[in-house]
């Protein structure tokens, strides 16, 4: 399964990493930038993190929410989250579930080495659950995400 732009999205996302329950219909009448990142603590999901925390105000006053998606588990969103002092919710997708519904998950090639993660994907989706725009792994760029998010 893959989301494309104009599906609707479940109301249930996944846990965040407090073990708690995130649902689309929790941020009524908000825009959800649904932000898909291969890995905590490394360089490049840092930064695209960091930009987000910086620039979180300018995204709340015109009515985002962001949430974060790894398939990290929840103790080490939980540093992430600490470390970096982060102010949205991050979804532990540790069963591959929503990185697979949102066709966010593959093989990916590094050095040379092939391997399963998750392609770094921002997903928009509006107050009625229904995608309006999707920022594409070769279009994000980490330490300017939010000012794509506000395009």
């Amino acid at each position: 399964m893959s989301y494309a732009i104009g599906d609707f999205v479940p109301d249930v996302l996944g846990l965040d990493e407090n073990g708690k329950e995130v649902k689309r219909s929790d941020y009524q009448g908000k825009r959800i930038a649904l932000y898909f990142y291969p890995k905590d603590m490394t360089s490049g999901c840092t930064a695209q993190a960091c930009n987000l925390r910086d620039n979180y105000t300018d995204l709340e006053d015109v009515g985002f929410q962001v949430i974060g998606v790894s398939v990290d588990s929840a103790a080490s969103h939980l540093k992430f989250k600490a470390k970096n002092s982060l102010p949205f919710p991050l979804i532990s997708d540790t069963d591959h579930k929503l990185v697979e519904d949102f066709g966010v998950w593959g093989e990916k090639s590094m050095y040379g080495r092939k391997y399963m993660g998750t392609f770094r994907t921002t997903f928009i989706i509006e107050p009625d659950g229904r995608i309006s725009r999707i920022i594409l792994p070769k279009q994000i760029k980490t330490s300017n995400h939010a000012a794509q998010i506000l395009e």
